[in-house]
């Protein structure tokens, strides 16, 4: 089913396809690609809102799609052949974030296909749009399987090198309400990277052993004593690079243990969140107030910065390559 959600300043009509399978339903829209809800067993698992204003003005990111590169590019240049790149760089900051201030989460995407279990959207990137080199026309596909899953698949092609990392920025709560700080986290990382103040990779890659960042045998979000001042929103390394098929990143576990999803992906990375800084002035679905620890991000992803760091993983796009990512979140 498609409806139109609402409308941006200039008149632009944004539409809305829910999509049913099983015990899931997803409601995604053409603005940003996002995930606008995510019902599993009748009970909204991520947050949203419900209308386009709590997007613009509060919440850029939630359930969308981040780029033309997600997550961090420090102080939002890069050399590339020989020529020093330099990206748009996000508000009150002096880095890139998340594809630039007018990156794919705040663009129009086109309907491809869809129908009542999927949805093909479509969006074009310019050559020079907030600064990367080449025109690269990007797929999003968003599936229900008859599992239970929730298979996010994308693809891009580009007509100059230009990196390239997509990710889906939605913020789970599998209670449905309240902080996430009672889930149990299982990440299937060795390894991690550090941060600086500003949350730019060191460019070190450590081991999560004897750290507050080891979810190897699962855990609760809550801080333990001692952890107060942790900081969860760091890349943890799956592998060195993508793999051709999906494997076990994370698993997360309501309060209760009643509701389970599980992260399979071929990517080599997933950004933990735990959106400590949250604090939105709008309602959100359901009219509930998201403050700190309103949900968890668990964005699959290539390492943050690496187009400057030869020691993370590959992320340029070459003309005649196809760049590829699979997700799935998978609930029960």
């Amino acid at each position: 089913m498609i409806r139109e959600f609402d409308r941006l300043e200039d008149g632009t009509v944004v539409e809305e396809i829910t999509l049913k399978k099983g015990a899931l339903e997803a409601r995604v829209l053409t603005f940003g690609a996002i995930i606008r809800d995510l019902i599993f067993d009748g009970k909204s698992r991520i947050l949203g809102f419900e209308s386009l204003e709590g997007y613009l003005k509060y919440g850029p990111y939630y359930g969308a799609v981040p780029g033309r590169c997600a997550n961090r590019i420090a102080n939002g240049r890069f050399e590339l052949e020989g020529e020093t790149i330099q990206l748009a760089l996000n508000p009150n900051s002096k880095h890139h974030l998340h594809g630039g201030p007018n990156g794919f989460a705040r663009r129009i995407w086109t309907i491809e296909q869809h129908d009542k279990a999927s949805v093909l959207l479509k969006y074009v990137s310019d050559d020079g749009e907030e600064g990367y080199p080449g025109r690269c026309e990007v797929l999003c596909r968003y599936t229900l399987t008859g599992s239970g899953a929730l298979r996010v698949k994308f693809t891009a092609t580009t007509d100059k090198v230009t990196p390239v990392n997509l990710t889906q920025h939605a913020y789970f709560n599998l209670d449905g309400e309240g902080d996430i700080l009672d889930h149990t986290l299982e990440i299937a990382a060795e390894t991690y990277l550090p941060v600086d103040a500003e949350l730019i990779p060191t460019g070190e890659i450590r081991n999560v052993a004897w750290t507050p960042y080891d979810f190897r045998e699962g855990r609760k979000i809550r801080r333990k004593a001692g952890e107060e001042g942790v900081v969860y929103d760091h890349n943890f390394c799956l592998s060195d690079a993508p793999r051709e098929d999906v494997a076990f990143a994370a698993a997360l576990e309501d309060s209760q243990g009643e509701c389970r999803m599980e992260v399979w992906t071929t990517e080599p990375g997933v950004q933990l969140y735990d959106a400590q800084g949250v604090n939105v002035p709008v309602p959100g679905l359901g009219g509930q107030t998201y403050g700190a620890f309103a949900g968890l991000c668990l964005e699959t992803q290539r390492w943050p910065d690496s187009v400057n760091r030869s020691n993370f993983t590959p992320v340029l796009l070459h003309p005649g390559e196809t760049y590829s990512h699979v997700t799935e979140f998978r609930f029960s």
